[in-house]
Order: C-alpha cells, then structure tokens, then sequence
C-alpha cells in the first residue's frame, strides 16, 4: 500500500466523522483566508486588510507554549480605530462546536524553508494536528525525528506562520500509529543522551491498544474527542513552559472521578503502577473539580513531608501558583474556610489533616460550616494513609464527603496487615474495604508492555560453600560489600547510573557505610588505580520532639523502632556519616537541618547527568545506604540498581524494585536487582499479585529473559550478520563493511549490528554472569572485534545520517531511501567511562611508557576513540594528536591537554588557511569572520557579504562564490561548534 493510498483512504475516514476536505487549501496564502474567514464569524467582526495583517503578526509566534496560551484564553486586539476586539481563536467554551476541516499536501515556503505536511486537521482554521504517513515500518522515534529537524530549520513554518498553533502530531504507517504533544526547542529535540519525547499509543480503557490508522481515527479523531483532547487533557506545564499530553490510562482514570462525582456514586480507587504518573492524572482531576460549583472543596492528601513538598510542586510546576504551602494546620484551616477560589484546591498531609479534626483542639469547632458541604478527597498512596483512626475522624465530619485513592499496590486479602498505623489498630483491611470499588487499572504490567516503564533483572546471590543461607537469611556484611564493589561497575554500567542499598535496621546501615570506608581504602593502597565508589548514607534520626521528624517518620516504622533504642548511638553515628559527606561534597548539613541533607541526596541521584563532563565524578554518589527512606515514592531516571539485605514482601517488595526502572534511553534496559537474602519466593508471590488479570504471562513480561537465552540471541544475532555479509560476497570481518555497495546494503549492516550492541549493553550489565557466559560471548564476538566493528557502524552511520540530513532538507527523499529511515541511536555506542578526561589520562599514561611497561599500543588507543560515539565529532583531530605523541617522551596530564588544544587550533588554521586561498580571501578577515560566528552562534549574510567586496565581483558572480564558501565552511563551522546550532547556517546551505 503506498503512502497516498494511505493517506486517500484516511481523508475518507476523516469525511465519514464529519471533517470537511478542504482541496482548495495547498499554500501558506489559502490557509490564512480560511482562517480569517473563519476568526470573523467566531467573533462576529470584518476585519480591515492592514487589521488581518496586524492580527497574524500578533498571533504567529515561534513560541509554542505562548500559541498554546493563546489558543485556550480569551484575547485582546486594538482595531484600527483604537477600539478593543477581546476575541477567541476557537469556542472555548464549547470545542464540539467549532468547525473541523482537514488538508493535505500542504506547503509552506518561507524564506528558508519549503516543507511539505501530509495532512493538517484544522479547527475554526487553526492548524492543530499534523499527521505525517509513511508506507515503510519505520521506527515511531525515527519519523518523530524527522519532524524534530524540520522544526530545527531556522524561519520555519512551524515559527513563522499560523502552524506554530500545531497542538498534536500524529505518525502512521497504517497499521503502527503514534501521537506527540509539540513543544519547544528544549523540549522537542533529541538530545545528545537521545532522551526521546515522549511517544503514546491510543488504548482502550481496557488498556488494549488502537494503533490501525482506521480504528484510530475513529476512536481519537472524532470531533469531540480531538476536541476534549487539546482542551481538557493537554496540559501547559507553567514553570517549564512545556506542552504535555495525557496518556490515554491517565484520562480514563480522570473521567472515572469526574463521572463519579458528577453522579455522587461513592468513592473509589485508581490502581496505576509507580511510574505512571499519577500526580498528573489527580492534578488534573482537581482542576476540572474547580469548575464544579457543587464541589466546596478538593483536597489532595499525601502522608509525608517531603512528598507534601513534592506534590505542591509538581502541582505548581503544572500550574504556577495553583497551590501554596500549608505551613501548619492553622494554615490549613485558613484555607479550608477560604472562599477564594484560589483555595479550592488544597495539598496537605494526612497528619495536618488529623490535627484538624482533632477533639482536643479548636480547628475542629472552627471547621463545623464545612461539615454539610460537599468535598472531594484525593489520597496519594491510598495504602498507606488510609489505614487507621484519620479515616474514620474524616467519614465522620465530612458525611458527604466522597474518597478517592490512587495506588501503585492496592491492598488485597493477601497483603493486607492488621495493623496499618503504629499504635492504632487497623479500621479496614483492604483498598476495597476504604474505597468501595476499582474505578481504573492500570498494572505495572501495562507499563512494562507499554515501554512506560522498565522490566527488572534480578539476581539472587548465592554466596560459595556448602552452608547456603535459607530464604530471608543475610550473610557476612563484608561479603556483600565486597560483591557490590566487584559488580557495580557492570551493573551501572560504568558508574553512569547509582544504586540504593536497603539495609534491614540503623545499626546495619551504619555498620554497611563503615565496612565500605574500610574495604575501599584497602583496596586503594592494594591498587592505586582503583576509583572508589561515593557512598552516602541515610536514615531519620531521633525525632526528640521535631516536628518533622516526627512526621517523615509516619511511613518510616523500622526507622522510627530503631531510634527508639539508644538513640544517643543513633546520633552520633549519623553525624560521623554526615561529616564524611560534607568532606566528599563540600557541602556544610548539620543534625539540626536533617531535612536539607536529604533534599540534597535526592538532588545527587535525580542530577547524576551523563556524561561525566555535566557533572564530575566526585559530586555524585553511587550507592546510597537506606533503611525505609527511598523505598517508596522516590523516582530518579539515573537509579537502576537496589542491592537488597533486608526482607521484604509483597507491596513493600513492588515499591522497593519500582525505583530502578524509570526509563531513560537504550544504555539502561531494565532495573537491576541484586538480592543477598535469597526471596525469590517472594518476589513470585508479589508479581502475581499485583500483575493484574494477566497473571499467567506476568514473569514473563516483568523479567527479563536469562543470561543463557540472551546469550543465545546474541550468537543468532552474529550469525545473521555474518551471513549477510557472506550473501554480499564479503568475510566477516570489520574492515570488509567498507565493500558494501550501496545505500541499502550499508542501512542493513546498520540495523544488523544495532541489534548485536542492544544485547551486548543488555548482557554487560547482568551480575550474574558466570566464567562460562563470560567465555561463551567472547567466543561469540571477541572483544577486539566488537570494538573494530563498533568504530565501522560510528563511521557509516555518521556518513549516511550527514545523507540523511542532506536528503530532507530536499522537498521529499525518495520513498525507497532506506538509508533515510534509519534510526542511528548512538547512544548504544557511547560508553561512561571512556570520557575526554579520560582519554588525556590515557594519552599521559601512554607517553610515559617505556618499551618494558607497555600497557596499550597506539592502535589500541585508536581503537578506544574511534569505537564510542562521544568523539564522532572529533575523532579524526584525537587520532592525528595521537600520532604525534612519542612513547617514552613522558608527558603529564596538564601538558597533554594543552599540547591537544595547541593541535587542535593549528590544525583548525590550517585548514581554514586552505579554505582562504581557494576563494581568494585574506586568512585574517576570514578567521575574524568564523571566530564572530562561533563566538554570536549566528551566521550573518551582511558580514559574509563584506568578506568578499575585496574580490570586487558583481552580483551574480558574488552569490555564486557565496555559496559554494559556504559550502565548504559549514562543515568546519558545525565541527568548531561541537553540537551548538548556529543560526541562519542552515539557510544558506540550502
């Protein structure tokens, strides 16, 4: 099926749900009188010729999330004659209403770019949704990308015309369909981690999905429901200027509350998987409650401190100022009394919450005019805070209130416990039992189907003996110590990611950042090459009567045991640890601010950025010790790995192994646990808990496969390359990829040996290798063959993705270009210890051998720089300095690094002298010019005009040498700018 048959048949879906086609729209001139005409009748006013005009050049911004603003509010415009129009671009109040025509074969030229759009959904003719059809099963994140580059054309039609009010995009092939809010350069981009934006696939509220274009067009294309889309469940994230779309589990869950209120049916529960982003879904729960005028209040209530924090600001982040701190419990009352509107939505704490209901104090009395209104109470980690006497207090002031929960592991039958709360017996048993019915799921086994989050290896420690220790049984502390340093580097991949050691008591933790101390050092003086790990440890102390101690400590019931006993002990050791780390991080936390330390460990591991050169080694921390804190409600992309000594099960279990698989990119494949205790019973029984109706296929779906099946894959994955080499009459050998003929034969050696680098990051990081597996993949693929291959793919894919970008700047690349429909993902090439600190480590250490203490050849180090995808850019540069270093003329690392910048700057004036000569230009003026560029990040036409009126050559001749200089000098230019955009560059290149 070819792309306009695709497209023919999806303009006749699109008529039969009522959208008018438009045949008549095909140029940037149609499309905004379309749009006048329509904005006159919406507004009921003629506009003026030189009015229209001012109009467009109000509206058009290159700014998304102002067009966004824009096209939800109500707006203003001075007329001609100095009279105000407030107008709408849409009926706001009623998007059914409007009107919905759709266009295709759009194209829009500006004065530096000529694309051309598929088909465009206009509504009340805005441009809203863009869908772009292919006929080729490519990869979702590959066609995203080619609506990334478009956009990154500076004066593009998406900033510069009536498309920059683009909401949604939507790719399809027919049968594999995917939609993505738009959004700003800093949030639509791939970045040099290749982050991608985030990527939906339309699903059913039973969570199965609608990806056939057909279906997809019926189930999200339907007036109202595009409509209730960009509308409703859009989201502008105020502090980040960022557009986000809701996924579709997300809104069902929030039609469920709003369905259930608007009919006052009960309460109910939202079961969505850690991950899944809950806090979303109930912020935009409360506000649509805020246009509920039968609704007095909405309450959204956590059970911790620091989640409180971590709430209000996730709520601000969405919408700035939508909820204020709630200081104490006066506060709180305040606001609960308040008939602003500003405090209809309210965060607060389940223990703020009690003191306010409490017979012992006035709050209570001063809260009776509430007590017949209707609220609406939503609950975060419903399990937790709901399970005692607060539950009961809040049924009993608030009759008609109605109660919502949101949870990540519900409480069954099975996992329930008899008492929740310390100290007070348990009221209900069960998430049912408090919530009265289910009224969403969405499982971790949606997730994980989903890629919303990671599946998990998990490897149960079996120390060496005969004396195996029975399940929940620890060994040896130092033991453990020693196996997490031999394994961490591969499980965290190189120490790009950090890990969390849950530990079973206080005293345990204090004595795990001890050993490590001790052990560490040892191996420092056994070898002085050894990089040891940065540990940070963490637990509550003696809450003596703080306040916010005492209330991190609600959900801490191991830790607040612990500190019940000798609680002198407990202090004095968590100062000596908190000495330790202010000497590791320069920082100044003390006993008395508690709070502010933990802030700055969660910092640490959310802010550990790779590569290294965004935050240096010493500032981050690799492990951190814990007891209860981090186990739950804790989220960071750079944590993969939990080491485990301590016993745990069933939701506690889920909560602890959710915190290593938040996705990031292809590097980190699944989350890692290392277990000492030997629960793999329980790990069982806790999966087919919480897996949902899917139970049969659940570890299927939560683990990732074994070793030897990985393995397996690997060797089928080399023999396939190995034939396909064989079928082009080549060896397999690294240096015979550079015989393949042809683009095609080049994209599928790409996509061939991608998948090989997929399985070998997967398999670098299980811990649970044996000598055997070991041995196995090296005979698969020798490590120096691996590595020559990795530097063949990284010269290829660099040349055909430089063809890649070349052929889609043309209007339209050619429908067999496989080449142009590859998805590079370098980042599988890149690894985290090879930096550029290390690399001039190694050169230093390189120039300082001798011919009896050779470590590494030349070709070796070429090898390294040349197999990881950081040096693409200058690789060639590091290879050439390389050769000029004599071994045996020692060098230390400061005169390395300035020894390679010297090279570098010569080299550059070097070839930038050749460039002056070919064009006949003076090398001064020239260098001048590119150090301005570099130094503005712009190319400005008017001074490379100026270059050239030496040559005194007329106009013709003048734009004809323009542009063959800069042909050649955008290349360097790119080079110099290591990754930076150079404005008004690519313009000229065209």
């Amino acid at each position: 099926m070819t792309e306009q048959t695709i497209e023919e048949e999806l303009i006749a879906k699109l008529g039969d749900l009522k959208y008018t086609y438009r045949d008549d729209i095909h140029d940037r001139a149609a499309l905004e009188n379309n749009f006048r005409k329509h904005f006159e009748e919406l507004n009921r006013v003629r506009l003026t010729d030189s009015e229209f005009t001012r109009l467009l050049e109000q509206l058009v911004t290159a700014d998304v999330f102002a067009a966004a603003r824009t096209l939800r509010e109500i707006n203003s415009f001075v007329r001609d004659d100095d009279t105000p129009l407030n107008y709408t671009l849409v009926n706001i109040k009623d998007w059914c209403k409007n009107t919905f025509e759709v266009v295709n074969q759009f194209r829009m030229n500006t004065a530096n770019s000529h694309h051309r759009y598929d088909v465009l959904l206009l509504i009340n003719g805005v441009p809203l949704v863009q869908i772009e059809l292919k006929n080729l099963q490519i990869s979702p994140r590959r066609a995203m990308q080619q609506i990334v580059d478009y956009k990154s054309d500076p004066g593009n039609g998406y900033t510069r015309t009536l498309l920059c009010f683009l909401q949604l995009f939507i790719v399809s092939n027919k049968t594999d369909t995917w939609y993505f809010a738009n959004n700003n350069d800093r949030h639509f981009r791939f970045n040099a981690q290749e982050q991608f934006l985030p990527l939906y696939q339309f699903a059913a509220e039973d969570n199965s999905k609608i990806t056939h274009l057909d279906d997809f067009a019926e189930a999200f294309l339907s007036k109202c429901t595009l409509s209730e889309m960009i509308s409703r469940y859009m989201v502008l994230v105020a502090s980040e200027q960022k557009l986000m779309v809701m996924r579709p589990y997300q809104i069902y869950a929030v039609k469920a509350i709003v369905e259930c209120i608007g009919q006052n049916s009960g309460n109910g529960y939202i079961w969505h998987t850690t991950g899944s982003g809950k806090t979303l879904t109930s912020f935009k729960a409360s506000t649509l409650l805020k246009d509920n005028p039968e609704i007095k209040k909405c309450l959204f209530v956590v059970d911790r401190k620091d989640l409180d924090r971590q709430t209000r600001e996730e709520f601000n982040k969405f919408q700035a100022g939508c909820v204020e701190e709630n200081t104490n419990t006066e506060s709180l009352v305040r606001r609960l009394l308040s008939d602003d509107t500003a405090d209809k939505v309210i965060v607060t704490t389940i223990q703020k919450l009690g003191l306010a209901l409490d017979d012992k104090n006035t709050y209570k009395t001063r809260l009776e005019p509430l007590r017949d209104t209707r609220v609406v109470l939503i609950f975060d980690e419903c399990h937790r805070s709901q399970f005692g006497e607060n539950h009961k207090a809040i049924k009993e002031f608030f009759p008609k209130a109605q109660l919502f929960g949101f949870t990540g592991t519900p409480i069954f039958e099975e996992n329930a416990r008899s008492t929740q709360v310390q100290g007070q017996q348990a009221f209900y048993k069960t998430t049912e039992d408090i919530f009265q019915q289910q009224l969403h799921a969405y499982t971790i086994t949606h997730a994980i189907e989903d890629r919303n989050v990671l599946k998990f290896h998990i490897d149960y420690y079996k120390p060496e003996g005969a004396n195996q220790p029975k399940p929940g049984e620890g060994i040896a502390k130092r033991k453990v110590v020693e196996t997490v340093l031999a394994k961490h580097d591969a499980a965290t991949n190189g120490r790009k990611f950090n890990a969390i050691l849950a530990t079973a008591s206080i005293n345990d933790a204090i004595e795990y950042h001890a050993l490590f101390k001790t052990l560490q050092a040892q191996k420092q003086t056994a070898d002085p090459n050894f990089v040891p790990l940065n540990i940070a440890c963490v637990f509550s102390p003696p809450a003596e009567g703080n306040r916010d101690v005492q209330q991190i400590q609600e959900d801490l019931p191991q830790e607040k045991a612990d500190n019940a006993v000798e609680p002198e002990k407990k202090k004095a050791a968590l100062k000596a640890i908190l000495a330790d780390y202010n000497t590791r991080f320069g920082t100044n936390h003390s006993l008395n601010e508690f709070d502010l330390y933990y802030q700055d460990v969660q910092k640490r591991i959310k802010d550990q950025q790779y590569p290294n050169s965004d935050l240096p080694h010493t500032q981050k921390i690799d492990v951190t010790i814990v007891v209860d804190m981090l186990l739950t409600g804790f989220d960071s992309k750079y944590l993969n790995t939990l080491y485990v000594d301590k016993n745990l099960k069933f939701h506690g279990l889920i909560q602890a192994l959710s915190r290593t698989n938040r996705v990031l990119n292809d590097t980190k494949p699944y989350g890692n646990i290392l277990d000492f205790r030997q629960q793999q019973d329980a790990v069982d029984a806790a999966i087919e808990l919480f897996s949902g109706a899917n139970k049969t296929r659940a570890k299927e779906i939560w683990l990732v496969d074994k070793a030897p099946v990985v393995i397996a894959n690997l060797t089928l994955a080399v023999k396939r390359l190995d034939a396909y080499l064989f079928s082009q009459g080549l060896e397999f050998a690294p240096e015979q990829v550079a015989n393949l003929k042809g683009d095609a034969a080049k994209a599928q050696f790409i996509n061939l040996f991608k998948e090989i680098q997929r399985l070998k990051t997967q398999l670098d990081q299980y811990t649970d290798l044996t000598e055997e597996n070991a041995a196995t993949i090296a005979a698969v693929l020798p490590p120096d063959t691996l590595q020559a291959f990795r530097g063949v793919y990284l010269d290829l894919a660099q040349r055909l993705k430089a063809q890649q970008e070349k052929a889609e700047k043309a209007d339209k690349p050619p429908e067999d270009d496989t080449a142009g429909q590859l998805d590079f993902e370098f980042v599988l090439f890149a690894s985290a210890v090879i930096d550029y600190d290390y690399i001039m480590g190694l050169l230093a250490r390189f120039s300082q051998q001798t011919a009896d203490t050779v470590e590494l050849s030349p070709a070796q180090l070429i090898g390294l720089i040349e197999a990881d995808a950081k040096f693409m850019d200058e690789r060639e540069v590091i290879v050439a300095y390389i050769r000029t270093l004599e071994q045996g003329t020692p060098l230390d690392e400061k005169a390395i690094r300035a020894g390679y910048e010297r090279f570098k700057a010569e080299r550059n004036d070097t070839e930038l002298a050749q460039i002056a000569e070919t064009y006949g230009l003076e090398f001064a003026p020239l260098k001048g010019f590119v150090e301005m560029i570099l130094r503005r990040m712009i190319f400005d036409g008017e001074q490379l005009t100026e270059l050239l009126v030496p040559l005194a050559l007329g106009w013709k001749a003048r734009t004809k040498k323009e542009l063959a200089l800069v042909e050649e000098l955008g290349p360097f230019l790119r080079r110099l700018a290591q990754g930076r955009e150079i404005s008004g560059l690519s313009a000229y290149e065209e």
